[in-house]
């Protein structure tokens, strides 16, 4: 099995993958800074204990990362203590499946280029792809399937947190939408601003970016907007931007990566 990690600022996402490439479990961990190798190994194993999975099952490892302290610490468990001498290490600068159109790519974060990948292979090209983490990142694949860029912006939770710490006289509230984006209450109006607000956000920066786009393209055609990250599923009730809502998408890019990779290496391999 393929084991893909999807390091965030806020969550570590995990992702089994079979041989035909289908993901059969997929689990949240907090992404802890002062986690030392040892202690991911521990709650790894915890986790594969929890399903009834051996961590010997895993062949192959894939991760993202955009918290290069934890990258190090997860990259000398893998290798170290695992004894997975292979780990693949998504990076915009190594050869990921997709062009990437942008002045330098070593500015482009690996989920942003796992997510270009997962999207353009499961709903084609034009897409544009909304993910609500931490930061809530557009990210753009044109009609030619180029990766393009996007937008990077506050997330909810973060938005929210920056509110009640400096506003003395708003409280937290749960972050759920309100029926209206007229707010009657204190509760509401936070709710309505945050929930709301960052729908509200995200379609604008969606729909400026098509009409760029349509603007530079006149055959482009109709763009397939799709939602994924954590809080996806609470901002598609409130918009209707969204053809698709897909939270499996960014381990599924970084196994779409690993696997692209895998089929040059072997092709390589023969042609010796």
């Amino acid at each position: 099995m393929l084991l893909t990690v999807d390091i965030g600022n806020t969550q570590t996402t995990l992702g089994l993958f079979d041989e035909a490439g289908s993901c059969r479990r997929q689990w949240r961990m907090a992404s802890d800074k002062t986690d030392t190798a040892d202690e991911l190994h521990e709650r790894l194993f915890g986790y594969f204990l929890m399903l009834g999975l051996r961590l010997g099952d895993v062949t192959h490892v894939a991760l993202a990362s955009v918290v290069p302290i934890l990258t190090r610490e997860w990259q000398y468990m893998l290798g170290h203590i695992l004894k997975q001498e292979d780990v693949l290490v998504v990076d915009a600068t190594r050869d990921c499946g997709i062009a990437i159109d942008m002045p330098d790519r070593r500015q482009v974060g690996a989920d942003r280029i796992a997510n270009a990948v997962a999207a353009r292979d499961s709903y084609g090209a034009p897409v544009i792809v909304v993910d609500f983490g931490t930061a809530t990142n557009i990210d753009v694949v044109d009609r030619k399937g180029a990766f393009r860029g996007g937008a990077i912006m506050p997330g909810l939770l973060l938005s929210a947190s920056a509110l009640f710490s400096q506003a003395a006289r708003l409280s937290s509230v749960n972050m759920v939408a309100p029926a209206h984006a007229l707010g009657d209450s204190t509760e509401t109006a936070v709710q309505s601003g945050l929930v709301i607000g960052a729908a509200a956000q995200a379609e604008g920066l969606v729909r400026r970016i098509i009409d760029e786009l349509r603007a530079e393209d006149s055959q482009l055609g109709k763009v397939t907007v799709v939602g994924t990250g954590g809080l996806a599923h609470e901002i598609s009730g409130v918009t209707d931007m969204f053809d698709a809502i897909d939270c499996d998408l960014t381990v599924r890019g970084i196994y779409r990566i690993w696997a692209h990779r895998n089929q040059k290496r072997r092709a390589s391999q023969r042609d010796r």
